[in-house]
């Protein structure tokens, strides 16, 4: 497994520029950018509703107003029910449960924290924040902590002594690490909960579980455990994150907003003690659940039968994974939003922001949906009913997001071109609005979140459409690892032929709904297809009829 690192000295280190611990970095857009946004924004808006002309309420404009307005009052009503839970969970339920595990946060503690923690080649400053941040909020929690770190270059060992030197060699704390095998992070994993089962930990012994670009705010340790204590049928718990993002101001706000909108939804499941996900970066296992043989397993090597694709093995994901065994086993979860958890994020590629958000989505919308399939499949026992149609609705989303551009196409092409400035000026409000609401739910607003949110709507609605044919595929550009599709060559060029014609056909089949929905195509009438029936059965008769002056069979003119 490793050797401990507790007699390394700063002086055996390299030097670490940058050592000091970031205080809540903002990495937001410049307010230029933000005016220049704002700016622009209403001007389309203004011109897109002075392109509106007054319209009689024909055929076409009352399919458009109502497939507009009925799907925006289904969708909208839903997303406002989310909003609804979450600020019933953030202002009434979630102070009761902090309140609870304050009151027990000094008799009651952990036997000994586990810390898995892994790391794939992050550049050396960021690594000593992390693993810094990490062990001063172990020294302030006092409790036995075991730190065992997945790594993949010697430089890193290095910077773990030198954080231990700068820590005067905590005697609360010991270090041991191990480096990666270059497969993805999954076996790795995998041997670390091995070692740590090897302990025979406790039911009050927890396990964190970190990613090594996550720089915990102090006290997010003492400020989480505790709830495990005043919950004690709690099995796993998640909190809130931020982002200190590198690269331009779109990209700033692109992670931002998606922080805004998992913080709401959180909330909002938390209520039912249900999250959708349990992420990777920063959450908090039971170390009896997280040691069990079975849970180890699905962390190192989870699998999915598929009617097409066969068996084949997940590359990344390891979040949803052991979401789905607790959601499995029926075990209560909880999202923490008062405690953060800060990601040094970046862009695979920075020059390329459509590009490299694109390949981020495929990646995690692939994982969300390579789970979603087999967690519907549990039904509504195991997880209550809000949950398991919050699985149902991530599959129906992603073809309802597409009815409104799909419809508006088909109007604006066979009719008048008024129905795109319609719909863009409802795209743009609407979308206001919802940034808006996100904005207070999130204490801050950027006018680049709209447009933003429209993107993000319907670029990933495509991309969960596409990799719903295409679940065997999967690609860690961070890694430059894919998996997935089978070793013979002729087996997997067949099954992305295969891929790709039920991805046609899906489409296909939605094209022409929307197309006779708007009745851009006519629908054939029952009589046409007796006609069309009619005309088969004549021209069977003709055929079968002897030709005049032809032998027939049995010899007679």
């Amino acid at each position: 497994m490793g050797r401990f690192l507790d007699n390394v000295t700063a002086t055996d280190v390299l030097p670490v520029a940058g050592a000091e611990t970031r205080s809540r970095e903002k990495s937001w857009a410049s307010k230029g950018l933000a005016i220049y946004v704002m700016v622009v924004y209403a001007c389309v808006m203004a011109l897109a509703l002075l392109h509106l002309p007054p319209q009689r309420l024909d055929t076409p404009t009352s399919i458009f107003f109502v497939s507009i307005g009925l799907l925006a009052l289904w969708r909208y009503s839903w997303w406002g029910l989310h909003v609804i839970r979450a600020v019933r969970y953030r202002k009434t339920v979630f102070p009761g449960l902090r309140h609870a595990a304050d009151a027990v946060a000094k008799s009651a503690r952990p036997e000994h924290v586990y810390v898995l923690i892994t790391s794939y080649r992050v550049a050396p400053a960021t690594t000593f924040k992390v693993y810094d941040a990490l062990v001063k909020n172990a020294v302030d929690y006092g409790q036995p902590t075991t730190i065992i770190a997945s790594i993949t270059d010697q430089t890193d060992v290095d910077v773990l002594g030198h954080v231990l030197a700068e820590n005067e060699h905590p005697g609360n704390i010991r270090i041991r690490f191990m480096f990666q095998k270059g497969d993805g992070k999954r076996s790795a994993m995998a041997d670390v909960l091995r070692f740590i089962a090897r302990d025979m930990p406790s039911r009050d012994s927890v396990i964190v579980f970190m990613d090594g670009d996550i720089q915990l705010e102090t006290g997010a340790l003492s400020r989480s455990i505790p709830f495990f204590f005043a919950e004690r049928d709690l099995a796993a718990l998640t909190t809130n994150n931020r982002g200190i993002v590198s690269g331009d101001d779109w990209t700033k706000e692109w992670y931002d907003l998606r922080y805004a909108q998992r913080d709401l939804l959180m909330s909002s499941m938390s209520l039912s003690s249900r999250l959708l996900v349990l992420t990777g970066r920063f959450s908090i296992f039971r170390a009896d659940l997280a040691t069990n043989p079975s849970f180890i397993d699905i962390v190192g090597c989870d699998r999915l039968d598929h009617w097409s694709f066969g068996r084949f093995s997940f590359l990344s994901g390891d979040d949803k994974s052991t979401w789905f065994w607790l959601l499995k086993h029926g075990h209560r979860t909880l999202y923490i939003p008062d405690v953060f958890a800060d990601g040094f994020e970046e862009l695979p590629d920075r020059d390329r922001f459509v590009a490299s958000t694109v390949s981020l989505m495929r990646r995690w919308y692939g994982n969300m949906l390579r789970n979603n399939g087999r967690a519907i499949a549990l039904g509504p026992r195991p997880m209550g009913p809000f949950t398991w149609w919050c699985l149902v609705d991530q599959r129906v989303s992603m073809w309802t997001s597409l009815v409104g551009p799909g419809v508006v196409t088909l109007l604006s092409i066979a009719h008048q071109w008024f129905f795109l400035a319609g719909y863009l000026f409802w795209i743009m409000m609407v979308r206001l609005a919802v940034s808006l609401v996100l904005g207070i739910y999130r204490r801050r607003f950027s006018p680049l979140w709209p447009p933003l949110l429209y993107y993000n709507q319907v670029v990933g609605a495509f991309i969960k459409t596409y990799v719903s044919c295409r679940l065997n595929q999967q690609t860690w550009v961070r890694q430059n690892i894919t998996a997935g599709e089978p070793s013979d060559k002729r087996l997997a060029r067949r099954q992305r032929r295969v891929s790709s014609f039920l991805y046609g056909v899906q489409a296909v089949a939605f094209v022409t709904l929307l197309a006779f929905y708007t009745k851009v195509l006519p629908i054939p009438a029952a009589s046409s297809f007796a006609l069309i029936i009619g005309d088969v059965v004549l021209a069977n008769d003709v055929a079968a009829a002897p030709v005049r002056g032809e032998s027939r069979a049995d010899g007679r003119r």
